[in-house]
């Protein structure tokens, strides 16, 4: 079986052998509708680990001439549909792992596309030996001579060739300076394929979106799905809620603990993805931790999140405390160095996988086009923010705060007001170097970064949630199976913390717990900008009669 001229389909059977294999080939038939039309050239980016050569193996085993791969797939979901038996093995496939061809070039991107010629050339001439291709240099002269003279016999029945390019931005990522280098590659790239009569079918994958340059994409005969819009291909990303309780049901897992560690990747608001590599890991290894940090981007994390980017620490720490933040993501370049602004950096922590979109927020500015709503999606990718920035110089003293803050919830618990106010003035001290501490949002931040901390395990948080006759500030509701109190959070600057309590008795926030059967604390919390004090006050709301 050849390398990259209709690889076959060992590759994949070897994922159909695992013990875990999630049946994602309809994802074939979608890619069958584009075939020989002007939708022909397909891009999908998404994280490392994220299934994306799996797929690649997949369409190669599918499309390949010159073999029989009918075995593997006529079980599995691809072949309901009406172009299965059209589509199965009748294309030449050429497969090309550019990571491959870049290592083995030793990172020279010259020597990688010389390669890429000669290897591709040799094995098109074994497999048609009585077609002279000796005078042509460039893959693209000798893929158009193979195509018509082979096609010559039925002009109607031509078929063109299925390009699958696996990590085709590697050279993005790892010859990040090479300007030169990378736009030499892209060229490469752009005459291979666009409006060439011999492509029938390109699909690209990687992690990046399309290099642009200003406002355009440097190859945009391809239409792109990403982190940011995967359209029509978004339950082809990861595994979905439905597969992985299917999953957690055979292996008896706990679906909860499992959703907790590694859903929170959604683009709307039923579909929810998981980290495939991640849930697979956890059932192999029984055990819930994070695997991120056997992946390439771990590094890159560390690096971008201590960039020097105006605006970009604050947003960091917001995310950490478990608060979402805006980002418009219209002007990212789809690279690793060129970064404007803060958004650009953010943008790219979204294709890497750190960070995720909230399709549902409630939060202003946002159009779920290019603006959107970003958090840390689940627990093993918080690990590792926390492993990052613990210790680092650029976020200092950020998780002193979860030593300070273990005791703090019982505090609260205790309605212990004076100790839990102490506690949000160490917080303060503590932590001022890292925000603006001038104003209702940065007072909050800090609150939530504090309370957020310690009871992530224990509640889901809600912001400005909307309740009786306006919106409380937080709202901590026990996850399932946690038996502790609600809070309900409301915050003042420059009042007092009786007048936060009042707030929430007065527009009758407690109506959301209307339905809740446990015990619920009224926390008031006020920071007086002169004395540079909180004040706290706790009460206790079980009352039926508070809660209509």
């Amino acid at each position: 079986m050849a390398s990259y001229l209709n690889p076959g389909f060992e590759k994949y059977q070897e994922s159909l052998n695992a013990k875990i294999y999630i049946d994602k080939s309809d994802l074939i038939a979608i890619l069958n509708e584009n075939i020989s039309t002007t939708q022909k050239y397909i891009c999908i980016s998404r994280p490392r680990r994220f299934g994306k050569s799996v797929t690649a193996n997949m369409l190669c085993a599918y499309y390949s001439k010159d073999t029989d791969s009918s075995f593997l797939f006529d079980n599995l979901k691809i072949a309901k549909s009406d172009s299965y038996k059209k589509h199965l093995n009748q294309y030449n496939t050429i497969f090309i792992n550019m990571q491959r061809f870049l290592s083995r070039a030793k990172n020279d991107i010259d020597q990688m596309l010389i390669d890429l010629n000669n290897f591709i050339k040799e094995e098109i001439c074994e497999q048609y030996p009585s077609i002279d291709v000796s005078k042509f240099t460039e893959l693209y002269d000798v893929l158009d001579c193979v195509y018509q003279q082979s096609n010559n016999e039925n002009e109607q029945t031509k078929k063109g060739f299925v390009f699958i390019i696996d990590e085709w931005d590697c050279i993005l990522r790892e010859k990040q300076t090479d300007a030169t280098g990378i736009k030499k590659y892209l060229d490469y790239l752009r005459v291979l394929l666009k409006d060439q009569s011999y492509v029938a079918l390109a699909y690209m994958t990687g992690i990046l979106p399309i290099k642009k340059y200003g406002s355009h994409s440097a190859l945009n005969m391809f239409d792109e799905y990403s982190m940011t819009d995967p359209g029509e291909y978004a339950s082809y990303i990861g595994f979905t809620k439905d597969e992985v309780i299917n999953l957690c049901d055979t292996y008896q897992i706990d679906v909860n603990t499992m959703k907790k560690w590694y859903d929170g990747y959604s683009f709307d608001e039923s579909l929810h993805l998981y980290n495939p590599n991640s849930v697979v890991k956890a059932i192999q290894r029984k055990k819930f931790s994070s695997y991120w940090t056997q992946t390439e981007t771990f590094e890159s994390l560390r690096r971008y999140i201590d960039l020097n980017m105006e605006g970009l620490r604050d947003e960091i720490v917001k995310l950490i405390a478990g608060n979402e933040v805006v980002v418009n993501t219209a002007k990212f370049h789809n690279d690793m160095t060129t970064f404007e602004t803060k958004n650009d950096v953010l943008t790219l922590l979204i294709h890497l996988g750190y960070l995720a979109i909230v399709p549902d927020s409630e939060l202003k500015g946002i159009d779920n086009d290019k603006i959107f709503a970003v958090h840390i999606p689940n627990e093993e990718i918080r690990k590792e923010f926390r492993n990052i920035t613990e210790d680092n110089q650029n976020y200092p003293g950020i998780y002193s705060l979860i030593s300070q803050s273990m005791d703090l919830l019982e505090k609260i618990y205790e309605k212990d007001n004076t100790a839990v106010a102490q506690a949000f003035d160490i917080a303060h001290q503590d932590h001022s170097s890292i925000l603006k501490y001038n104003d209702e949002n940065s007072l909050s931040c800090v609150i939530s970064l504090a309370l957020n901390l310690a009871s992530v395990d224990l509640y889901n948080v809600y912001r400005e949630l909307p309740a009786g006759k306006g919106f409380a500030d937080m709202v901590y509701i026990p996850k399932q199976g946690v038996e502790k109190p609600a809070l309900l959070v409301e915050l003042k600057y420059n009042q007092s913390a009786i007048t936060a309590i009042d707030q929430i008795k007065q527009k009758n926030y407690s109506r959301i717990f209307h339905d809740y059967k446990g015990e619920v604390l009224l926390v008031g919390i006020n920071y007086d900008k002169d004395t540079k004090t909180h004040q706290c006050q706790i009460e206790k709301m079980n009352s039926q009669s508070q809660r209509t």
